[in-house]
């Protein structure tokens, strides 16, 4: 098992990409505490789970509780390993001119504060242990090819490559390396938001034409990409961006 001995925070690990994120660093021998705002799914998560898998209700937005996220995980399985930042929040289709600035601020605490204080939290952790450590963002293909409508949305997961890549500078001194992957929408429960309410099904015919390989991108290819950036076979990778998108960037 290639996360054996291994202990990992999943932000969003309740639903959608972070549930199948957890999933497989469960079976790839990880334990992991499941970091939500929903903990009622992220507990439900746990008991199917069992004991290697431990829930913690989390608003990654709000210092506190990223503080004690981390608090949590030490108290909980010894040290920590891995950082999954993937929780995120969306938006529905409309212009910049009618996006409002309380939507500004809501897309930018959720998706580029949360990755700030999750990294400044662990990362005195993980210098403490003396054993390196990973973190990987969850960003998006909106921040290489992004679509009109989103801009905001856009704007957030674009924040994330140069604060990813300066990090992983920043850190490396202590063998603690920093990467991001790129996924294109996936089959979500977020899906439904980019799609808009005007005509949803053609919205996503529309955009699965524009990936050459003809799908979206499904749970388990954001967790494998994961699986892979965090385990001893990517120990030599760094400041990376892994596009999972089927070949939407190219």
């Amino acid at each position: 098992m290639r996360l054996e001995n291994k202990v990992a925070i999943i932000t969003g690990g309740a639903s959608g990409f972070g549930k199948g994120i957890v999933n497989k660093f469960i079976n790839e021998g990880a334990k992991v505490l499941i970091a939500d705002i929903n903990y009622e799914s992220a507990k439900e998560l746990e008991e199917k789970l069992g004991k290697n898998a431990s829930a913690l209700k989390v608003d990654v937005t709000k210092t506190l509780d990223v503080e004690n996220m981390i608090k949590e995980v030490i108290s909980r399985f010894s040290k920590v390993d891995i950082l999954i930042q993937n929780a995120a929040i969306g938006m529905k289709p409309r212009p910049l001119v009618e996006s409002s600035e309380d939507l500004f601020d809501k897309l930018f605490d959720t998706n580029v504060k949360s990755i700030y204080l999750g990294a400044k939290n662990i990362i005195p952790q993980f210098i403490s242990q003396n054993i390196g450590g990973c973190i990987v963002n969850v960003v998006s293909t909106a921040a290489i090819r992004p679509r009109p409508g989103l801009t905001l949305y856009n704007a957030t997961k674009g924040a994330l490559i140069p604060l990813t890549k300066a990090l992983a500078l920043e850190v490396a001194e202590h063998k603690i390396r920093v990467n991001g992957i790129c996924p294109v929408a996936g089959e979500t429960p977020m899906l439904k938001d980019f799609l808009g309410d005007d005509d949803p099904d053609n919205a996503y015919k529309k955009f699965k034409s524009t990936v050459p390989l003809g799908r979206l991108a499904e749970p388990k290819d954001v967790a494998n990409a994961c699986l892979f950036l965090s385990s001893e076979e990517a120990s030599f990778i760094t400041g990376v961006m892994l596009e999972v998108d089927g070949g939407r960037t190219i």
